[in-house]
């Protein structure tokens, strides 16, 4: 079916970095012809380097690459200081807490901030270049000062998204090794305090390899203090000097690790090293949001997932803009807050999840026609495809029919953005990725490497390493391998699957088609099954259960929840079901957090399992959406057991 075609607005594309398509298609040609030239020439241009480097890649231990061998330089400086000369009075971050407070903090403010946290880490609490710092806090100034602070020393950050709760937290620390936790005391949601010191707290309870947590004092709620391990920010941060030396790094010497759920139950850290990424974060910002000098950029997500990381700190610092943090929900107190916003801070970008957008249409869809929303050049989309409808408000309301939407597709592997529309250039068709960008060499194919004709559904794969991929799973080489290298072969040799089934339209442009392993998309956050499994198979009630995604009005999708009890309802310590699901939830909250709840739990007697004993979870997704069941039932140990579950789900 050949969709409506949205062409680029000729006023923007005039101004654009990338113009049209024969200079997109120019770029790409570069890139393909000299593949080692195209990535040097950028990185000599874009970064600033303490000693050059002398090799571009070096693929010789593949899929372990090495970019810009050589080379020293340091992240928080290629943020910061390199502004100093021209835009030191420029704003850097505009903040605004969930109850209206808010900060200017300009790149001289930035740096003072950044270097008196670095001092403190390093003075204070003996922090050094590869220890890890666990950080779990809300969305204020200071998570930001945290990251560039570790990038300044040399310390790995991994941040872990204020949502999760104790347990999620004590997994991602033990898995690090972390030395140091920085957190606040709480926060505000929709005007009320929420706390998250105590669920450090727990976390930390027992035997762990954390020696200080260092506390900001948000909300000034009354909080345990542990003697000798917890520490005030605001007493510590006054006697630190205003001046730190950045550490020297190597090109491939880590800087964060973040945390993604998997296809098994125990998450993985996704680690990110230094050149690359923050060569592809400036890049992207660059091509695919145009960001220009006086340019004020807004992407509504958490620094704890990469999107935050990569579109809220690193990439708008690195190019020297103004990006827009914000601590609270964009519906409250209503559902203008969004675009009142964007008037007041004359917000040029704005960058949020489908999610937020079916929100925001769903609770005020004649919102934004109150506001001035004129200053609006780009609008963005981050974590899943957009549906038709969503794509058709949120361009027409918010845009005014003259915005460009990018469609961003990419993962927290990715570092950033690898298929998306070009504002100034690329032709958009709703709801489709578009094209890779530059220098990223994206296929769809079979598992044999073989190109995929239009129409037909394929493997989406980046054939060739790229600055900004996953450098490895954090302690755990053979999982790396297997989990991204192990299922697509090409001329011999493993290539990078996303784990995303695609297609080709006749225009060659890449429609994403859902994941093809065992991940749900909710609300643009990847939850493992088997994550959400192993929380559920904690409460002893439960024999077997088998989690998947169904498609939901506002996330996207939801967690729909298969359980067998080991007893009969009248058998067990529950009086009803609606309590066992209470207890489920709760269960779930307390493994993983809120993101993970279910949205539907079904009781059933048994799974269809194959006589081997896998679970078929293609027939469970069927029969969770309403769909026929087109598999073949009859090699099932039970075929009976699939009609018994249609039964059982309303």
């Amino acid at each position: 079916m050949i969709k409506e075609v949205f062409k680029p607005n000729p006023e923007f594309a005039k101004n654009a970095r990338i113009k049209n398509m024969c200079e997109y298609q120019a770029l790409q040609d570069a890139a393909i012809r000299d593949y080692e030239g195209f990535w040097g020439s950028y990185a000599k241009e874009k970064l600033d380097w303490v000693e050059p480097f002398h090799t571009v890649l070096d693929e010789s231990n593949f899929p372990f690459v090495k970019w810009f061998e050589g080379g020293k330089l340091n992240v928080s400086t290629q943020c910061i200081d390199r502004h100093l000369d021209s835009r030191k009075n420029k704003a850097a971050i505009l903040f605004e807490g969930d109850r209206g407070d808010k900060q200017t903090i300009t790149y001289l403010d930035l740096y003072y901030n950044v270097n008196r946290f670095a001092n403190l880490l390093k003075n204070e609490f003996g922090v050094k270049k590869g220890d890890r710092v666990v950080i779990y806090m809300p969305m204020i100034p200071e998570a930001a000062y945290a990251m560039l602070a570790c990038a300044r020393i040399g310390a790995i950050h991994s941040i872990v998204f204020g949502g999760f709760s104790a347990e999620a937290l004590k997994d991602r620390i033990e898995d690090a090794d972390a030395k140091v936790v920085i957190t606040a005391d709480g926060a505000y949601r929709k005007d009320k305090p929420y706390m998250l010191k105590p669920v450090v707290d727990e976390a930390l309870n027992g035997k762990t390899s954390v020696e200080r947590v260092l506390v900001v004092e948000r909300n000034n709620e009354e909080v345990n203090w542990v003697e000798g391990r917890d520490f005030s920010y605001n007493e510590l941060i006054k006697k630190q000097s205003n001046e730190c030396e950045a550490e020297a790094m190597d090109a491939e010497d880590p800087l964060f690790l973040l945390y993604t759920s998997g296809s098994t139950g125990k998450p993985k850290g996704v680690q990110h090293n230094q050149a690359g990424y923050i060569l592809w974060a400036q890049m992207t910002m660059e091509w695919v949001f145009d960001v220009k000098e006086n340019d004020t950029y807004w992407c509504t997500a958490d620094i704890g997932w990469i999107t935050g990381h990569t579109y809220i700190v690193y990439g708008p610092l690195s190019m020297g803009a103004t990006t827009v943090m914000f601590e609270g929900v964009p519906t409250y107190p209503d559902a203008g807050r969004a675009w009142k916003m964007v008037q007041d801070y004359k917000v040029n970008q704005f960058y949020t999840a489908p999610t937020a957008i079916r929100v925001l249409h769903k609770m005020g869809e004649h919102e934004p026609l109150k506001y001035d929303l004129s200053s609006l050049k780009v609008l963005g989309t981050v974590g899943e495809p957009i549906d038709p409808s969503a794509w058709k408000w949120y361009y027409e309301e918010v845009g005014g029919s003259r915005c460009p939407i990018v469609d961003t597709y990419w993962q927290t592997e990715t570092g950033g953005h690898v298929i998306s529309p070009l504002p100034g250039a690329t032709p958009i068709k709703p709801g489709c990725a578009t094209l890779p960008l530059p220098g990223i060499i994206a296929e769809i194919v079979d598992k044999d490497g073989n190109k995929k004709e239009h129409d037909e559904t394929g493997l989406l794969c980046i054939t060739r390493p790229w600055p900004s991929m996953i450098r490895g799973i954090w302690g755990d080489k053979e999982r790396f391998i297997k989990s991204y290298f192990g299922d697509v072969k090409q001329n011999g040799r493993g290539v990078y699957f996303t784990g995303d089934g695609a297609l080709y339209d006749e225009d060659g442009y890449i429609t994403i088609t859902g994941r093809t392993d065992d991940v749900i998309n909710v609300s643009g956050h990847r939850m493992g099954t088997a994550e959400v499994e192993a929380a559920l198979a904690k409460e002893d009630e439960v024999a077997e259960v088998a989690v998947v995604g169904k498609p939901h009005p506002i996330k996207g999708e939801g967690i729909f929840a298969y359980v067998v009890m080991k007893h009969s309802l009248k058998d067990s310590r529950f009086e009803s079901y609606e309590a066992i699901e209470k207890e489920l939830n709760e269960m779930i909250k307390k493994e993983i957090g809120n993101i993970a709840l279910c949205d539907d739990i079904v009781f059933v007697p048994g799974l269809p399992k194959t006589r081997s004993g896998k679970i078929m979870r293609r027939i469970l997704r069927s029969i969770a959406k309403g769909e026929e069941i087109t598999q073949d039932i009859s090699t099932l140990e039970d075929p009976s057991i699939v009609a018994t579950i249609k039964s059982l789900v309303k």
